[in-house]
């Protein structure tokens, strides 16, 4: 099925209509930017400190006790996914500032901690905020071996487990990405024509991300081999246990959001037609989760306002919390779901519970 000829239903387009003049006029009236601002700035060097801090602590050695060196290492994880959640994030849906250049550049900054942005923004941008949760389309929740995320993936008598050890595997996201899965989404974005269509140059997007991932080995794992007193093998330890860390909180922060017990998988009809407009899908396929908790909010980029984030990817996420009551109201006014779970502690329970119902046997396999 190709994502081109799939689209959206055209009924109830005055909620859309409705909810951007809503927020539109939140902004106007306060004069406010839709971008970032000092809170964004200041979040952006603290999150980029708390990973660069321990770095060169370790590299300089001034941290030399292997315990010390462990603490140095956690504090990089909880930096990186910072990062990956509170800014990167945002400026590669082009919210993080109203110049390009900076949300190119700070966008950018995936590639120094491992990953690549271009593949991203496809996976992620297009895909996932296009297609949310339509099987064969959303690549987030594509069949991932022994994890089954959609009703409609095949099922195989492993996923009977999957609701135990789903857990282990979520904190080698990072790891996969970096090793393996940028070099595969390239080559498949390159075949299928969604490389050229998102007015990707093959050679470039390739020089790209060899050079980057040569930059990040370097300093990564090179550097501290060669300015330490750490072998090779401990420093390697040491990015796994990065890695590992920082890949499971994204995935626990991710995956909530669109898998979670009462989500909806929407599939198109024979005209490849789905049956919501895109904005209605969204709600659908969406869930908040922790909305109480600034702090928990400030940390996870207000990406525990998933429905605010989907429903307006290009406006910064500290703006979420304002803009919520809004986009309830205005669901409630048109009589339309906005789902939300009161805490994050529950929104993981409510993941647990999918992840059960997916690894039973369906009734026709």
């Amino acid at each position: 099925m190709s994502r081109s000829v799939i689209t959206f239903s055209k009924d109830n387009l005055d909620f859309s209509s409705t909810l951007n003049q809503r927020v539109n006029e939140y902004f106007r009236t306060r004069k406010i930017s839709k971008h970032g601002n000092r809170e964004m700035f200041i979040k952006t060097i603290f999150m980029f400190l708390l990973y660069f801090v321990p770095y060169l602590a370790i590299l300089t050695e001034t941290v030399t006790h292997p315990v010390l060196q462990i603490i140095s290492v956690v504090i990089m994880s909880i930096g990186l996914s910072g990062i990956g959640l509170s800014v990167i994030h945002d400026a590669n849906h082009g919210a993080y500032s109203k110049q390009k250049w900076a949300n190119t550049l700070i966008g950018y900054s995936l590639n120094m901690v491992g990953a690549n942005a271009f593949n991203w923004k496809i996976q992620h941008n297009v895909l996932h905020h296009t297609y949310t949760n339509v099987h064969d389309e959303d690549e987030d929740i594509s069949p991932r071996g022994v994890l089954r995320m959609t009703p409609h993936s095949a099922w195989k008598p492993i996923h009977r487990y999957q609701y135990i050890y789903a857990w282990f595997l979520y904190g080698l996201m990072t790891i996969v990405w970096m090793v393996v899965k940028d070099f595969a989404r390239l080559i498949k974005y390159q075949k299928n024509g969604l490389l050229k269509k998102h007015s990707g140059n093959a050679t470039k997007e390739w020089i790209i991300l060899i050079a980057t991932k040569i930059i990040y080995i370097s300093y990564i794992f090179i550097l501290p081999v060669l300015l330490t007193d750490l072998s090779w093998w401990q420093v390697l330890i040491g990015i796994t246990i990065l890695h590992y860390l920082a890949g499971f909180m994204l995935a626990i922060i991710f995956q909530p959001a669109h898998v979670i017990d009462g989500t909806a998988y929407p599939l198109p009809n024979e005209d490849n037609m789905l049956e919501n407009n895109w904005a209605i899908h969204q709600l659908h396929t969406t869930t908040n989760f922790g909305n109480d908790s600034r702090w928990f909010s400030w940390y996870v980029g207000g990406l525990n306002f998933q429905i605010e984030h989907h429903l307006f990817p290009n406006i910064c996420h500290v703006h979420y919390r304002n803009i919520a009551a809004i986009v309830r109201k205005t669901t409630i006014d048109f009589g339309l779901p906005y789902k939300s779970c009161r805490t994050f502690l529950d929104a993981l329970n409510g993941h647990a519970k999918l992840l059960r119902s997916l690894g039973r046997r369906p009734t026709t396999v």
